[in-house]
């Protein structure tokens, strides 16, 4: 066990922990951020995305001692920005979710790639959202949504 330091969600925490356990472990166990779904356990599936100093990364590949000093946002403190409420509301006006299951990561992915390019060409978003599985609503729809979003966000990123 070992002490690790880092940013989530906007507060510096401490905790003490196997350096190898998995950030969402953390994240779901010790401080019951449930929104960062496991799926796979592979890194394969993109439902454990979370942001990591701005960029996605899969939680379910991150042990603890890669977060030491980092910035870790998940999708509950994501879903108070100004940011997150355009994507949502791009998935949602064009059924860019179903189950939902996918979404949080889908949705943080979508801002990740936002951020880096406000305005993606549809196969650079299909690029980018290669590494989220969506089992229920279809790609089209997804893409649409972040096209949505990247003209109605303009400067939220």
């Amino acid at each position: 066990m070992e002490k690790i330091k880092f940013n989530l969600n906007g507060k510096d925490v401490s905790i003490e922990v196997d350096p190898s356990s998995r950030l969402i472990d953390v994240l779901r166990l010790n401080y019951g951020l449930t929104g960062t779904k496991e799926g796979c356990g592979e890194g394969s599936c993109g439902a454990c995305v979370v942001l990591m100093d701005g960029r996605s990364v899969n939680s379910c590949l991150l042990p603890m001692a890669n977060v030491i000093n980092h910035k870790i946002v998940t999708i509950e403190e994501f879903s108070k920005s100004k940011a997150y409420e355009c994507i949502k509301e791009a998935f949602s006006s064009l059924g860019g979710s179903q189950c939902g299951f996918c979404t949080p990561g889908m949705i943080i992915a979508s801002y990740a790639l936002l951020k880096k390019n406000p305005h993606p060409s549809e196969e650079e978003i299909r690029e980018h959202l290669s590494g989220n599985l969506c089992r229920c609503t279809g790609y089209e729809a997804i893409v649409s949504a972040v096209i949505l979003a990247s003209k109605k966000g303009e400067g939220l990123w």
